[in-house]
Parts: C-alpha cells; structure tokens; sequence
C-alpha cells in the first residue's frame, strides 16, 4: 500500500489554520482534531472523506443499544459491537505503519494503535451518551467508563476486552516497570489526547529519516496547540534546515535562540553557531 504522503502547501496551511481554530475552541472536538491530523497527513483524504468519517462514527453510535445499564454494561455494549461485530483491535505490526495514528485509515482497516482505538470508542460511545473518556496509562491508552468510584476500564487495543482488578497494573508494569498510581486514571483532555498521538506519529517519523515529511507537519500541528513545549520550535527549525529550507531554518534558529538566551547565554550561541552553519549551505 502506498504510504499516506500530505497534500500540497496551500492545502496544508489551511489544515493548520483549522486545526489551531479547533484546538482553541472551548470545547474542542477530538473527531474534528484527529480528522484534521488525518488530512494533514494524507493529501487524498478530502472534505468528503471527512465528512464519511463523521458519518461512520453516527451509524456506529446508532447500533449501540439505548441505554444499557451502568458503566459495565455501556464497556460490555462498546466491546460487542466495535470490538466483537465490526473487528476493531490492534496488533504488534500497527505501531509500524503511519496509517495506524490516522483516524480515518483506522476507520477504514479496523486496525489501529491503542490511543486511536480509544478514539473510535470514545467516540462512538460519547454520541451514544456513554460516560466515557479516555484513560492514559503510560505506554497504552484505554478507555474508561462512569465516575471515578464506579470506574471501568475496557483496552481496545485487545477488542474492548474489559478490564480487571489487576488489569491496569499489570499493562502499567508492563510499560514503565513501576506500580499503577491512583493518578494515572483521571479523564485525559482532548488535547491531551491529540497531543499524545502527535508524540507518537513524531516518534514513528524520527525511525524513519526518509520521512522527514511527517516530522514536519506533526510539529507544525503540535505547535498549533495552545500549550506546547518551546523545544518544538527548535525542533522545527532542524527540520526545515534538514529539508533544504536554509534561510527559513537559519531564520527559526535564530528565533529560538532569542528565547533561550534570556536563561541559558551559552545553549543561545550553540542555536546561533547552527543558524550561522545553515545559512552557509547556501554558498
């Protein structure tokens, strides 16, 4: 399969306009957001592929049952249908491929990575009413249901398999060698989440130099977030110096480099000596 490449500058940009008005809304839409990440990682995904993705996750909503109980049934319902029904889980080989951080791909094949299955059922269960939410663990993403006092979590990385007692300590042990903390359960923000699947799609990027394409635009969008940390923007300037952009690169580093300089002088000269080694290229 061809691997998603993202669509022209114009386009592009436009995207981010979108998605940073999104991202300061006072209520931002995760289906919006992640969509927006979709079409700015995929040049053939349109507005009416976004709209179909929108659509899909109505119908899926719509084949819920009405009301099926307290949080244990509304888990048992999500993990019937999206997991049982319609096959939607993960495997070891989805944290090799882009489409697996792209919501509409994951709509399409069914296959995802742990935080955009959550996303699906998030999703699905939220227009269904569901107190749901999402839960992230350290290294694994799940959902959860109902208050804090009543809490179920359900892994749809696993086909929505409800999870027990132990469950969550033994994926969090699993993860980081350390014991499950109370902490680690509270609702994550939708930018939270978005924010979480941009780390990751930088991480896939970052593996793969040839694909400095999606390192750009994840940074792009994550700087688009109204909180996000100074670093991306030197992060940014590498990149596009990387790229070949020299001028625009030299120019960011030296930017960033004004940031720094106000409380480390010393890491401010090596960003200056770097803007300076850029635009030499260009003799």
């Amino acid at each position: 399969m061809r691997p998603p490449y993202p669509p022209p500058s114009e386009r592009s940009a436009e995207l981010r306009r979108r998605f940073a008005d999104e991202a300061r809304a006072e209520r931002p839409d995760l289906s919006a957001l992640c969509l927006l990440v979709g079409a700015a990682a995929d040049g053939e995904l349109d507005e009416a592929g976004i709209d179909l993705a929108q659509v899909e996750l109505d119908e899926l909503a719509g084949r819920l049952p009405f009301r099926p109980g307290g949080p244990r049934s509304w888990a048992v319902s999500l993990r019937e249908l999206l997991g049982d029904r319609c096959g939607f889980r993960g495997a070891p080989v989805d944290y090799q491929r882009l489409e697996s951080s792209l919501l509409h791909q994951v709509l399409r094949r069914r296959r995802g990575l742990p935080i955009l299955l959550s996303v699906v059922w998030m999703e699905v269960a939220r227009r269904a009413g569901a107190p749901v939410y999402g839960v992230a663990l350290p290294g694994h993403f799940v959902v959860g249901f109902g208050p804090p006092e009543e809490q179920v979590l359900a892994d749809p990385f696993d086909g929505g398999r409800v999870l027990s007692g132990g469950d969550a300590d033994v994926l969090v042990a699993g993860a980081t060698g350390a014991s499950l903390d109370p902490s680690m359960l509270v609702p994550a923000e939708p930018l939270e989440v978005v924010q979480r699947i941009l780390n990751n799609v930088r991480a896939w990027a970052a593996a793969r130099p040839e694909r400095s394409d999606v390192s750009l635009w994840a940074v792009e969008l994550a700087l688009a977030l109204p909180s996000h940390p100074a670093r991306l923007r030197y992060e940014r300037a590498q990149l596009l110096v990387q790229r070949g952009d020299f001028v625009l690169g030299a120019g960011e580093l030296e930017a960033y480099a004004e940031v720094v300089g106000a409380v480390d002088e010393a890491a401010a000269a090596k960003v200056r000596q770097q803007a300076h080694a850029a635009r030499a290229m260009l003799n």
